[in-house]
């Protein structure tokens, strides 16, 4: 306890202010933003985070410049890249760690960037819920030290990890998710030069150069308890973990690399094709069998990103899963629940989480 006091200690310091001191523990459950009606989690392990509802302030209206204009990332941080036709777009970690959830519009979607800085979780939401059109904020709750979002047409709190609402009007309700690729800076620029990047024109005061949670993502050290641990991997690797209907099974970078970059698995019944780079950091799933019943053979692309993938029928696939040369070109892979996350917190949603 004194080292994780001292810790949250030097980060009330740096931030400077109430507003900005996100990783503050203050141990108490969650009755913050909580509805009357029953909580589908153990609702003693719901936590207040600190800043108390959208005292993490989401982004609504994000404004975009191109790569050559950023000046605020380093070639390691970490983005989180979505794809609609030809309109690409990357949410940065060093702006998620301030803001958690990015309210976004595509010409096809309506998206909310859903982000956990202490579990390192990132996936995108659809923002349509029973035929309309909602945002999601920071409730300041938090179970097993993960994000619980709240939508603003009904108030309802949602579990990130769990994916479906877990208090409210919608309590039960799944939500429909859409996958994002995850790579460092370096690796998105190169592979996307002319995509749309959030700038730091948010409408906050914050100092997107520096880390809010100080030597948070460097050790092994939690701020919140979690339900159950897992010593089989270190509690802050990064893996990619695809859940399918309650069933979740981890990726390790390392399987990539005995593998030459492709193997195949199988989470609960789907057939999968995992790949990816570790120098590229990036990871990806999706399912190899088509909707026409097709089942796919592929083998990894080496040097060619975005491209990722060529099949045995010369269909070559990137890293969003399209088909963009070859006789399957403007055909889709069909995608599968994903997230990149440090291996704790997995582990804490789902005890029986295979690897």
């Amino acid at each position: 306890m004194k080292t994780i006091t001292g810790f949250l200690a030097g980060l009330i310091l740096l931030a400077g202010c109430k507003e900005e001191d996100m990783a503050q523990n203050s141990g108490n459950n969650g009755s913050n933003n909580s509805n009357s009606t029953d909580w589908l989690i153990p609702v003693n392990e719901v936590r207040d985070g600190g800043p108390g509802k959208d005292g993490i302030p989401a982004i609504d209206n994000p404004d975009f410049i191109s790569p050559s204009a950023i000046n605020y990332l380093s070639d390691d941080d970490l983005v989180l890249g979505f794809a609609d036709g030809s309109d690409v777009r990357a949410y940065p970690h060093p702006i998620l760690d301030w803001h958690e959830i990015v309210n976004d519009n595509t010409s096809s979607h309506s998206i909310s960037v859903i982000y956990c800085p202490l579990t390192g979780t990132g996936i995108g939401w659809d923002r349509e819920i029973d035929g309309k059109i909602t945002t999601f904020g920071v409730s300041g709750l938090l179970y097993n030290s993960n994000i619980i979002p709240y939508d603003r047409a009904t108030n309802s709190n949602w579990s990130q990890l769990l994916l479906k609402s877990v208090n409210g009007k919608q309590s039960g309700k799944e939500v429909k998710t859409y996958n994002l690729v995850e790579t460092s800076w370096k690796t998105w620029k190169a592979m996307y030069p002319n995509s749309k990047v959030v700038s730091t024109k948010t409408g906050y005061n914050r100092n997107y150069g520096r880390y809010p949670y100080g030597a948070y993502k460097s050790n092994s050290m939690l701020l919140f308890p979690v339900a159950n641990t897992d010593s089989r991997l270190q509690p802050k690797e990064r893996v990619l973990t695809v859940i399918i209907d309650g069933a979740a099974k981890a990726f390790q970078f390392g399987r990539l690399e005995g593998n030459n970059n492709l193997f195949y698995n199988t989470v609960n019944g789907i057939k999968l094709v995992v790949s990816g780079n570790k120098s590229a950091n990036l990871m990806v799933a999706y399912s190899r069998v088509l909707p026409d019943g097709t089942e796919l053979d592929f083998q990894y692309l080496p040097n060619q990103l975005p491209a990722l993938m060529k099949d045995t029928e010369g269909t070559t696939w990137d890293v969003f899963g399209r088909a963009i040369d070859g006789p399957r070109i403007g055909q889709k892979l069909e995608t599968v629940p994903q997230m990149m996350g440090y291996w704790f917190a997995f582990a804490a949603f789902y005890p029986d989480i295979e690897m």
